[in-house]
């Protein structure tokens, strides 16, 4: 029974501490577009989070299409990293046109 106990516990901090919460970040995407992008789409990161409402910010998220928006929306910007989409994404959500936000960038 002790044995049992001892191997729960294990397999439960082995859980915990392997796991790991991914969470992408709004005030994180907009530091990366502004360091990034700002300059060379010559828009503001509120101009372009309000080329759409959250909604089809999501629908554009969901389809897997968020660099290839920023793309038409900024031609000039080369490519964009995989992994500032998902900051990006809620950078643009947060201040899309129907969000009433406005962001500082």
């Amino acid at each position: 029974m002790n044995k049992i106990v001892k191997i729960a516990l294990g397999a439960t901090l082995l859980l915990a501490l392997g796991s790991t919460v991914v969470s992408a970040d709004a005030t994180k995407g907009q530091k990366l577009y502004a360091k990034k992008f700002k300059a060379t789409c010559g828009m503001t990161g509120g101009d372009v989070a309000a080329k759409h409402t959250q909604d089809e910010w999501d629908e554009i998220n969901e389809a897997g299409n968020i660099a290839t928006e920023i793309k038409t929306i900024c031609p000039k910007v080369d490519s964009v990293k995989g992994k500032y989409v998902p900051h990006l994404y809620d950078f643009f959500k947060e201040f899309a046109s129907d969000s009433g936000n406005v962001p500082s960038c």
